[in-house]
């Protein structure tokens, strides 16, 4: 069966010691964001040849790998989803976005969200109706927050940019600080594409927006603009 297949794959690529650097980076411990998150110690390029060793693996596979307790194993699902979705007719693109938007809970990490929700969410809903994307922008759950702005990437990548900046303004109060990277990143995305209109999204929210938040938006400025951000000159 695929599944075993797979699964047991990665477990005899599993590396202690990287693992246990992946638990301190992710945040695994008590109270942080990735509390709780298991870790088999398997580098991204690793896990990336594995999805090309198995990519005609099937979608509901992808589903049930989706739901381990592993982080490895569920960036492997995540990036065969991608994978698959590149390549499909729009039917399976639709119950590949679907089945996505149905296992959030498993997209759980920075990482497995930026992984995917621009391939997969974002290349969905970029001719579709976008308000799904509003919906998660309000979650208690952060990742669905992050998947909300990440999503506009692909948008972004098509110098379509409302969509960013609108949900950019829901989030500007959030508490998160990976939301206020993502939605700083995301900004300075749209500043390399349109300055100007990067710029005048911030001038009236710097002076209060996350200065984490601000510092990644302003990133590609010059210093003398950054300055001017950053002292609220505007």
């Amino acid at each position: 069966m695929p599944y075993k297949e797979i699964t047991q794959y990665l477990i005899n690529l599993a590396d202690p010691e990287i693992a246990s650097h992946s638990q301190r980076f992710f945040k695994t411990g008590k109270g942080e964001y990735g509390e709780g998150d298991q870790f088999l110690g398997i580098r991204v390029p690793v896990i990336r040849r594995a999805v090309k060793r198995f990519k005609t693996t099937p979608i509901p596979v992808a589903e049930q790998l989706l739901a381990s307790g592993y982080h490895e194993i569920r960036l492997f699902a995540l990036l065969l989803m991608v994978s698959h979705f590149s390549g499909a007719d729009t039917k399976k693109q639709e119950h590949i976005y679907q089945m996505y938007l149905a296992n959030t809970r498993y997209v759980n990490n920075w990482d497995l969200v930026d992984s995917s929700a621009s391939y997969i969410a974002g290349a969905y809903l970029f001719t579709r109706d976008k308000s799904v994307l509003y919906d998660l922008a309000t979650s208690t759950v952060l990742w669905e927050r992050r998947i909300a702005i990440m999503s506009t990437f692909y948008f972004i990548k098509n110098d379509h940019f409302s969509d960013t900046l609108l949900i950019a303004e829901q989030l500007l109060a959030d508490p998160e600080d990976l939301i206020h990277k993502a939605v700083g990143w995301m900004l300075r995305e749209v500043g390399k594409r349109d300055k100007a209109l990067a710029v005048s999204f911030l001038e009236p929210y710097c002076t209060h927006m996350p200065r984490t938040m601000l510092r990644y938006a302003i990133e590609k400025f010059s210093q003398h603009e950054r300055q001017r951000f950053l002292q609220g000159n505007v």
